[in-house]
């Protein structure tokens, strides 16, 4: 039975990934969205494996789950620590939700460690049924 629900999950989460979309579109916003910022910690767990397996590089993927959706943005290996994500904008057009967000490097004064680091972030929201573009 685990089987079959990781299948419907990895289905569910293919058919999110093709609705994707890179195309402009409209940018106008309608409305801003509410969103938390989910630390790992409460990261549902089908979560935490595709960051591991995509943490080397630049990524960008979302996860549908019952009344939520995830969007998680990496931004790939750092030689040193000190780094974080700022969610810059996130609202709802017509036909789209719009995210962007930055990479922020190390403050000034930072004690930064010489070990690689994977910055990412996950955002949750109310799951809609509008593709994703990444700005």
């Amino acid at each position: 039975m685990k089987i079959v629900g990781k299948l419907v999950l990895l289905l569910t989460f293919t058919l999110l990934l093709c609705g994707c979309s890179i195309s402009e579109g409209s940018t106008e916003k309608v409305a801003d969205i509410d969103f938390t910022v989910v630390e790992e910690e409460n990261l549902p767990q089908e979560i935490k494996n595709v960051i591991e397996e995509k943490k080397e590089d630049e990524f960008r993927v979302i996860f549908s789950a019952e009344e939520n959706m995830y969007i998680a943005i990496g931004y790939g290996k750092r030689e040193t620590s000190g780094y974080s994500i700022a969610v810059k904008d996130l609202y709802l057009t017509e036909n789209s939700i719009r995210v962007k967000t930055s990479l922020l490097g190390p403050s000034k004064g930072e004690t930064i460690n010489e070990e690689p680091t994977y910055p990412y972030i996950v955002i949750k929201i109310e799951n809609r049924d509008y593709p994703v573009v990444f700005d």
